[in-house]
């Protein structure tokens, strides 16, 4: 099989830096093209020169039809609009859509939804393959043990973050209800300040924070009376997050249009 031609979003930020060095590693993949924002400095520029590498001959461009049409597949870590705007023209092209971007709306996820009808979306809130196994064994956890057990899940990333709880948090939050059989939006617990009154029993609690350079840190807490259990992932490289995004690209290719996890990537959506 021909290597899987890929469209990298946002292809002079951090992670579309990180993308495009991750993928001119790895085998069975291409960069096809680097799509930024019209109006951005970078248009133009090569994206392999961006990424610290050496020529790759893609210059960066603003054109998305024009990338999108003769590609296998998108890798999106960018912002909820654009990620809409991908995954429209994902659908029309019928390919592959990776999803990374955070801070998505309920409107945005039913109409990431409505273009799974047509396109093939992978959509995690973490795509590293770490934190999709933590998730799984946070469901366990949560599903072993009674809500005599308290569930809280702490997070920090480095200052630049716009969306809190981090995507990461939110998707363990959501493994530890179902777990528990309750739904994250009726038991969950974002913030905290006051006099707030005792612990609803069943609730999750999530605590954010932000500061310097963090990758991405979390923690999931359960603490029963006289005992307390931690579940945790650092992440130390954002290359995890590539790495992760183009291995979900590769196991996609080819799959029918739908809405994938990465625990489906992983085997673990039993």
């Amino acid at each position: 099989m021909t290597d899987m031609r890929l469209v990298v979003t946002g292809a002079g930020g951090r992670m579309g830096r990180t993308l495009v060095r991750t993928l001119a590693a790895m085998d069975g993949v291409t960069l096809h093209a680097a799509l930024e924002r019209e109006g951005s400095d970078l248009l133009g520029a090569d994206a392999g020169t961006l990424a610290g590498l050496p020529p790759l001959g893609v210059p960066v461009t603003s054109d998305a039809l024009a990338a999108i049409v003769a590609a296998d597949g998108i890798i999106d870590f960018t912002a909820p609009a654009a990620t809409l705007a991908h995954a429209e023209l994902a659908a029309q092209a019928r390919i592959v859509h990776v999803i990374g971007t955070t801070g998505l709306s309920a409107e945005d996820e039913a109409a990431i939804a409505a273009a799974a009808r047509h396109a093939t979306i992978v959509k995690s809130g973490n795509m590293s393959l770490g934190v999709n196994l933590l998730a799984a064994l946070v469901r366990r956890a949560a599903a072993a043990l009674d809500a005599d057990f308290d569930v809280e899940i702490v997070e920090m990333h480095h200052r630049h973050k716009v969306d809190a709880p981090s995507g990461t948090a939110l998707l363990l939050g959501r493994a530890a209800a179902a777990g528990r059989g309750a739904d994250l939006g009726q038991v969950a617990v974002t913030a905290r300040e006051g006099h707030t009154g005792p612990r609803p029993r069943g609730a999750i609690g999530f605590a954010t924070l932000r500061g310097g350079s963090v990758v991405g840190d979390h923690s999931v807490v359960l603490a029963g009376e006289g005992e307390r259990i931690e579940l945790a992932h650092r992440a130390e490289d954002r290359a995890i997050f590539a790495r992760g995004a183009i291995k979900a690209a590769l196991w996609a290719r080819g799959r029918k249009p739908g809405l994938y996890s990465m625990a489906d990537v992983l085997g673990l959506s039993d």
